[in-house]
């Protein structure tokens, strides 16, 4: 199935030769405007939201950004036929693609791994001893914001899949059920939404894979939430005590007096939940010490004063 191209470094609004830290800084920029919290446009936000975290999920990732920046003006040829470092044979991703999981089918093709697995055919079917045969599982992405796998949601799903027998596409459409605490990694099985069977065997299952979206605040780690806070000197110096956004809320932080940079403050229980058991990761505030870059003269007045009077040595 034809696919078209995306041009990531166009969707970040960087050069081609833009450093890490480039990326990241444009990502963060777009990510607040079109976050779909804090959008004005609230109708487009999440498409365009989608778009910049697909774009910078490449692009921040060594591996995937040479990957495709190797694919250049070779992308539409099958994946075999360039140098792209995989033995992975596209024409499986060729016969299928879905809708709904947040990526686009250019992603899905080059970037998600989306593929069947299982040979179709294996052996007759375990409710079946009249020769029919099982299909293959299909696994696939399914981008997910942090704030959905906080509270959990439903996702339609479509799959667009060429009928290997009559060579007709097919469509289908189903619900997938996205529980509170879905974790970055984790398989969410969808029975029986994989290849149709062989000879009236059952259809093979879809095991979609979380994808964390890329947050412009935070950071999952397993159950946990990171949230990398900038503090001035002397807040680090004399200890203070601010509000700090969480996926649920607004919590009060006390940074002790002598905080250092890089330290982490816990909020005990303020992750994600774990299971049914009521049971909740931390959340972490890793401080960064941000001194200021322009001063008005009564500023450096007091810093030089401070610096006469200071008995602090740090070396």
């Amino acid at each position: 199935m034809p696919v078209a191209f995306k041009d990531y470094y166009e969707t970040l609004g960087v050069a081609r030769t833009a450093t890490e830290t480039e990326i990241k800084k444009a990502f963060r920029k777009l990510a607040l405007k079109y976050h779909p919290d804090t959008a004005k446009d609230k109708a487009g936000a999440e498409a365009k939201f989608r778009e910049v975290n697909e774009a910078y999920q490449v692009l921040s990732d060594p591996e995937n950004r040479q990957k495709y920046d190797r694919l250049g003006a070779h992308w539409q040829e099958p994946e075999g036929n360039h140098a792209t470092g995989s033995s992975h044979d596209a024409s499986d991703d060729q016969a299928f693609h879905f809708g709904g999981t947040g990526y686009s089918d250019f992603f899905e093709q080059f970037f998600s791994g989306g593929t069947r697995y299982g040979v179709p055919g294996e052996g007759p079917s375990p409710r079946s001893t009249t020769g029919a045969r099982r299909g293959s599982d299909i696994e696939g992405d399914l981008l997910v914001r942090l704030e959905e796998a906080m509270h959990g949601t439903t996702r339609p799903i479509s799959m667009q899949m060429v009928n290997r027998l009559t060579g007709k596409v097919e469509t289908h459409t189903f619900q997938v059920r996205i529980p509170p605490g879905a974790t970055d990694g984790r398989r969410i099985r969808v029975p029986e939404q994989g290849e149709p069977g062989y000879g009236g065997g059952p259809a093979g299952d879809l095991y979609l894979r979380v994808r964390h979206a890329a947050h412009p605040q935070f950071t999952s780690q397993g159950a946990d939430i990171v949230h990398e806070l900038d503090i001035a000197p002397w807040e680090a110096v004399l200890g203070s005590e601010i509000q700090v956004l969480t996926l649920d809320g607004t919590i009060k932080l006390r940074i002790p007096a002598g905080a250092e940079n890089g330290q982490q403050l816990r909020a005990r229980g303020r992750g994600l939940p774990k299971g049914k058991t009521g049971e909740r990761g931390d959340f972490y505030v890793k401080l960064n010490l941000v001194t200021p870059t322009t001063m008005t003269a009564e500023e450096t007045a007091l810093w030089e004063q401070l610096r006469n009077i200071s008995t602090f040595r740090p070396r």
